[in-house]
């Protein structure tokens, strides 16, 4: 038997082509006539060319996600979360990672409107001049994962009032000679946000005596190196990495400088990586809500496609798990 078309559906049906289209659509149709195509399907087992709907209605049902990697435990967890929840709503990804590289970011998200995605979501490390003028000239909807936007909507975790609760934690356990490791001040909220809350937190207490500010990427390998040459010169108290992955490049350094954590340096990381939880002992860190991100990033994208009115910014909580890689000094 050969494949049944649109047009078959409506000859047996007794109907136009354009009253079985609008079926399709969820246009309106009688509801006789409803039943009529209704019944004419069942028997034929008739599914509709997805494509060709979605022509129809000018909508692709897909959702583009520029990500800068799919690498990071946190960040896939809130891809994964996204990826449910849209399928849930009746859409697809196209996830496109850029390696935490902007020029790569901006020609994916141009790339993606060429697809005429219906949306796009950006999960973001830093934001230019670009970006604003992308936003501004696309129709698309188009929101921000990660990083404050000032001229559209996006969603943020409160990465300064954890960072404010990591520095007085620090120095409520007595730890004065402190190093922080961070990344770059141009992803805005974990290269200032964090550290800036982190210093405040720490400012809070006056038996700080020393704090070494230095800077590393995301890479494990290249904080592995910065770790290195800071344990080739001192040992601070408390290394404060920006990120678990930082924290757990310091574990694997301080092990190869025959030092104990956290009898000898004590460290605490961001992100709430489950490997951080196997290790001994547990690494204290910050957990986020990737999952509940990922699900809030689904529905906002949706009612922004849908014309319905959402928050210009949504800022999600975290935990602090104290772990056991931070020790209580005297004071």
């Amino acid at each position: 038997m050969s494949k049944y078309t649109i047009a078959d559906i409506a000859r047996e049906a007794g109907v136009s082509k354009s009253t079985v289209s609008r079926y399709f659509n969820n246009g309106y149709v009688k509801d006789e006539t409803k039943e009529k195509i209704k019944a004419v399907i069942e028997r034929t087992g008739f599914e509709p060319s997805a494509a060709a709907s979605n022509l129809k209605s000018k909508q692709t049902r897909m959702i583009g996600v520029v990500a800068p990697t799919m690498t990071s435990p946190s960040t896939g967890r809130l891809l994964n979360a996204m990826d449910n929840a849209l399928r849930e709503l009746g859409y697809a990804c196209l996830i496109i990672t850029t390696d935490h590289q902007s020029t790569r970011e901006i020609a994916a998200i141009e790339y993606l409107r060429s697809l005429r995605v219906d949306g796009i979501v950006l999960i973001a490390t830093n934001l230019g001049q670009e970006h604003q003028a992308l936003q501004k000239s696309s129709s698309v909807p188009f929101l921000v994962m990660g990083q404050k936007f000032p001229y559209g909507i996006s969603i943020i975790y409160d990465d300064y009032q954890a960072g404010f609760t990591i520095g007085e934690y620090a120095s409520k356990m007595g730890h004065r000679n402190i190093t922080y490791i961070g990344v770059n001040g141009s992803d805005f909220a974990v290269g200032h946000e964090r550290k800036r809350g982190v210093m405040d937190g720490l400012s809070h207490h006056a038996q700080v005596e020393s704090l070494s500010l230095n800077e590393t990427t995301f890479s494990y390998d290249q904080a592995r190196e910065v770790a290195r040459s800071i344990l080739d010169q001192r040992t601070p108290d408390l290394i404060i990495c920006a990120t678990d992955q930082i924290a757990l490049a310091c574990f694997k350094e301080a092990r190869l400088h025959n030092l104990s954590v956290p009898e000898d340096v004590s460290i605490i990381g961001f992100g709430g990586h489950d490997v951080g939880a196997l290790i001994t002992p547990a690494l204290a860190t910050v957990h986020f809500p990737n999952e509940e991100a990922g699900q809030l990033c689904a529905r906002t994208i949706v009612q922004m496609i849908q014309g319905q009115a959402v928050p210009k910014l949504q800022v999600l909580g975290f935990e602090f798990d104290p772990g056991q890689s931070v020790s209580k000094l005297e004071k």
